[in-house]
């Protein structure tokens, strides 16, 4: 006689579960704006008309988790693999930083650089980043995609540190290095997930001091809050926690790829690492707790999870900068979603955007199995860097009339 075991009956349920969620759900929806200035969404409107029409995804794609699970592991289908240049610097702590250049492919209208902050782990040799960056140049941009310190197998580690969420350090270096070599150019900084956070945080943090020609921004898929962030990762509600250990696993992986100058003999006696606990942490915050916060000589992870958090910083934004989420995000719960539609109600050049479908950085559309090659997402964000440019150009021409 056969007998069926718990794991599997409980596989079939998950299963069951996503396709009755998906199939109930399967309703276009039109994405939800949030916006306090007209002129600015104007703008944005005339370069992204897909912004008011409903999102279709592929027939799977109403299932925020099969959205999620197929851009972690596939990313994009038929992926190009564009051509740039690496470019190397030491910064003041002897990290060894890279960026990668990529050319337009067609003459552009205006000299624009998007500045690209990918997620957590990722660079610019990361499947969806490849794709966004093909269909930006093909658009006459420029791009310069940071490769996170510790990402990249082939980069050495040259310090005690790599990436972290809230460490912006690394992209205000490499939009200074731009600045620097095309004084001309418009700088519009795009970040995904952790990169979001990043380039938020930049935002407002470096407001004063940023360079002229950054001229917006735009975050994708962020939480905006670790504190909280981390707290709903720890529950089993929504698979969360599933989620959490394979990022946890993935920091894990770069860390010992690089521990020998990550945890060698006097990085640890300096921060006070034990190498073994490390090992045992199951969790962001358990490793957070044991490593980042030591490296970056923060008391507690919650000091840790304060300072890194954007949530902190939009009030100080003064430049254009746009929010895009997906609702059923199977990481970043509505509750987290809150506090940036109300901001983006009340202050101006803020443009919230909230999809009802797209899961973590998937946005797939078309097709029936296999969506098509651009993604909603791609499309629309290489939209709204043009709404972007044109509010930048109306800006400067009230400004002349002005003076």
């Amino acid at each position: 006689m056969y007998t069926i075991s718990p794991a599997f009956l409980t596989f079939v349920g998950v299963v069951f579960c996503i396709l009755f969620r998906n199939f109930v759900n399967c309703q276009p929806i039109k994405p939800y704006i949030a916006c306090f200035d007209e002129s600015f969404l104007d703008c944005i409107f005339k370069y992204a008309p897909i912004l008011r029409d409903p999102y279709v995804p592929t027939l799977w794609g109403y299932s925020g988790h099969l959205q999620t699970v197929f851009h972690s592991i596939v990313g994009r289908v038929k992926c190009p693999w564009p051509s740039g240049e690496r470019i190397y610097m030491t910064l003041d702590d002897n990290s060894t930083l890279t960026y990668d250049l990529y050319q337009p492919l067609n003459e552009p209208n205006d000299d624009v650089t998007v500045a690209i902050c990918p997620g957590i782990g990722n660079s610019s040799e990361t499947v969806y980043i490849r794709t966004f960056v093909h269909l930006a140049q093909s658009m006459g941009y420029r791009c310069a995609v940071l490769n996170h310190i510790g990402a990249l197998p082939s980069v050495e580690v040259t310090s005690s540190r790599i990436f972290s969420y809230g460490h912006t350090g690394d992209y205000q270096a490499m939009v200074k290095h731009l600045e620097q070599t095309h004084p001309s150019t418009y700088i519009v900084a795009v970040g995904f997930s952790l990169g979001g956070n990043i380039v938020t945080k930049y935002m407002g943090e470096q407001e004063g001091t940023m360079p002229r020609n950054v001229i917006g921004g735009i975050s994708i898929c962020q939480g905006y809050n670790a504190v909280e962030g981390t707290q709903f990762l720890l529950n089993w509600e929504n698979f969360r926690r599933l989620y959490l250990y394979v990022m946890t696993e993935n920091m894990k992986q770069i860390i010992r790829k690089h521990k020998h100058v990550l945890l060698s003999e006097d990085v640890k006696k300096k921060h006070g690492i034990n190498e073994s606990d490390i090992s045992y942490a199951l969790t962001l915050p358990a490793l957070d707790e044991v490593y980042t916060r030591k490296i970056h000589n923060f008391p507690s992870v919650n000091d840790l999870y304060q300072w890194s958090s954007s949530l902190n910083y939009l009030q100080y934004i003064k430049k254009p900068m746009v929010f895009i989420n997906s609702k059923d995000d199977p990481l970043i719960p509505e509750s987290l979603l809150e506090p940036i539609k109300k901001h983006a109600s009340k202050h101006p050049n803020t443009l919230y955007v909230e999809v009802a479908h797209g899961g973590h950085l998937g946005f797939y559309e078309g097709g029936h199995i296999f969506p098509n090659p651009i993604t909603w997402l791609d499309r629309a964000t290489i939209a709204i860097i043009g709404g972007i440019v044109l509010s930048n150009k109306n800006r400067l021409m009230h400004k002349v009339e002005i003076d």
